[in-house]
């Protein structure tokens, strides 16, 4: 994904000034305007004819201007692409899935829709890598760090019944190895799902989780069946937010927008992606040169 993004897109603002001042400047009076008026015709064409002075520089002059200024603000907005070797720094972020897949939520009403969440959530990841892990009496790693967000959103889809042999719910396995995996690709700016139909989430080993989580530098965030106080209270805990799974596109567009800003916080995106905001002010040189140039008028 080799996209255009601004680092800093708040000076695009600026742009709004500046082509409100062209545009006022084009409504002016064009050519020498009121001097016409106060010098004597025959002096003024005199002048004229020897090159003392002339409409069109002033005119060539504010279109210098108004260019030198344009470029100014799209260059400190950074518009950027992504390094070629911007694959190699996918361990600053990443997510990782905890799918309940006990027999208590796989037997509860709706429990289909937190897989198709999980699916849908992976589109807000962009470039950065994603695993699953599943849970039931036991916790596994159904699928490892992997960019290839379409092969870890079938997994999810294939998770039925019969995928944990292990009786029971224990919420605090999947969330242990999630933080486990998170530890060992030393991912800086962490999110760890938790996809559940809410049972078990109210015990001591799960909120000190939730908190360890939270130190780590990562965010947990609850996608919930039951809208319990549990969920929410655990979602608090760990630094994330509760999503019901009839939305979907909420969570997708927080794993999108929020990891972003965090990334933001921490100048990673610089890391990411070439800033050309440099190569703009290069060129601002070239209309500058000719509000340098000495004026006749």
């Amino acid at each position: 994904m080799n996209a255009l993004e601004f680092l800093r897109p708040a000076w695009l603002l600026a742009l709004v000034p500046i082509l409100l001042a062209a545009g006022a400047a084009r409504r002016a009076p064009p050519g020498l305007g009121s001097w016409r008026d106060a010098i004597d015709p025959q002096l003024l064409a005199a002048m004229e004819r020897f090159g003392r002075i002339s409409a069109e520089h002033g005119a060539a002059r504010l279109r210098a201007a108004c260019a030198v200024a344009v470029l100014l603000a799209i260059a400190l907005a950074g518009p950027s692409v992504t390094k070629r070797e911007a694959a190699g720094f996918r361990n600053l972020d990443g997510t990782v899935f905890v799918l309940d897949a006990s027999d208590a939520a796989v037997a509860a009403p709706g429990w289909r829709r937190l897989a198709v969440a999980g699916r849908i959530g992976t589109e807000g990841l962009g470039t950065r890598p994603a695993a699953l892990v599943v849970f039931g009496g036991d916790a596994y790693v159904a699928s490892d760090m992997s960019a290839d967000h379409r092969a870890l959103g079938q997994t999810m889809l294939l998770v039925g019944p019969q995928t944990i042999p292990d009786p029971g719910q224990r919420p605090e396995l999947g969330l242990a190895a999630a933080l486990r995996l998170l530890e060992d690709a030393q991912i800086l700016a962490g999110d760890i799902v938790l996809l559940t139909d809410g049972g078990r989430l109210g015990g001591a080993a799960v909120s000190r989780l939730a908190e360890d989580i939270a130190d780590r530098g990562a965010r947990l965030s609850v996608v919930s069946l039951s809208a319990s106080g549990a969920a929410a209270e655990l979602a608090a805990r760990g630094g994330g937010r509760q999503f019901d799974p009839v939305r979907p596109e909420a969570l997708t567009a927080f794993l999108a927008q929020e990891t972003r800003e965090r990334l933001v916080a921490l100048g990673i995106p610089l890391s990411l992606r070439t800033d050309l905001g440099p190569w703009l002010l290069l060129s601002a040189l070239l209309p500058a040169g000719l509000l340098l140039r000495r004026s006749r008028t």
